[in-house]
């Protein structure tokens, strides 16, 4: 298993298919065993980095630095696989250390999804106190009723259970994972230069599309893409559309950079 010893902890990740190299970041409720369906999908295609972050999946947390390293964590598997340059596909949790990645290494990063997430904005009034109390109001539900749209949970009963099972070889959770992460403004965001596509579901409940094309307007040149039916877990939840969607955004980047690279 491809692990890089870091202090008293353990680095997981795993690498699958060839192209351009894409890492995809997991949220609180997953891991790298989150992503098969895009592996799958996509490693025809791309060449899959899945990073556990520490605490998670198999990377150990010996320091007890939880969220406070998770960007190091990034840049060191990044650098151990000599990736120069790379786009990132962020879900919930992940996206605060794909923006605070994105920001801190701009020149690192081709392009960004943030997939069903506004960690890590420090998003302007009135959208900053919006969000706030949607988490007040979404404190008290249920793990199924946070990460899953009511629809999905009623029709597929079987990858529902999956779903939280997954969960169950992480150290931590929503209440009790630590460290602080930094937050960055969509103006930081837009002074990267890095391409961003932000993925909405129509059934999340903790960020409403609504909240996330409110908070995609304020990073200048952003991309929604929108997946009806979804909550919070687009990615699982309609793999086909969201592999089609974002997989279809992610590839015209590429050209892009083919393009102006004069290629």
């Amino acid at each position: 298993m491809p692990y890089i010893e870091r202090g008293i902890s353990r680095q997981y990740y795993e690498v699958h298919g060839e192209g351009p190299p894409i890492v995809l970041l997991h949220g609180v409720g997953g891991n790298h065993a989150s992503w098969f369906k895009q592996v799958v999908a996509w490693r025809n295609r791309f060449q899959l980095i899945l990073v556990d972050a520490r605490g998670f999946g198999n990377s150990t947390d010996g320091e007890l630095m939880g969220r406070a390293a998770f960007t190091d964590d990034l840049l060191l598997v990044m650098n151990e696989l000599r990736l120069p340059r790379v786009s990132i596909v962020a879900q919930s949790m992940g996206a605060g250390t794909a923006i605070d990645f994105t920001c801190r290494f701009p020149q690192r990063v081709e392009s960004l999804v943030i997939a069903d997430s506004l960690v890590g904005l420090a998003l302007p009034e009135p959208l900053a106190s919006s969000l706030s109390m949607l988490r007040r109001e979404t404190a008290k539900l249920s793990q199924v009723e946070r990460v899953l749209g009511r629809a999905y949970v009623e029709r597929e009963p079987e990858s529902t259970m999956l779903y939280l099972q997954l969960a169950s070889f992480n150290r931590y959770n929503a209440k009790n994972i630590t460290g602080h992460q930094a937050s960055h403004s969509p103006q930081e965001l837009v002074k990267t230069g890095v391409r961003i596509a932000f993925v909405s579901g129509s059934e999340d409940v903790l960020f409403p599309e609504e909240l996330i094309a409110a908070a995609c307007d304020c990073v200048v040149g952003a991309e929604l893409i929108r997946l009806s039916g979804c909550g919070h877990s687009a990615y699982f939840e309609d793999a086909e559309s969201f592999n089609l969607l974002v997989g279809a955004w992610l590839e015209r980047g590429t050209v892009q950079q083919i393009q102006q690279s004069g290629g």
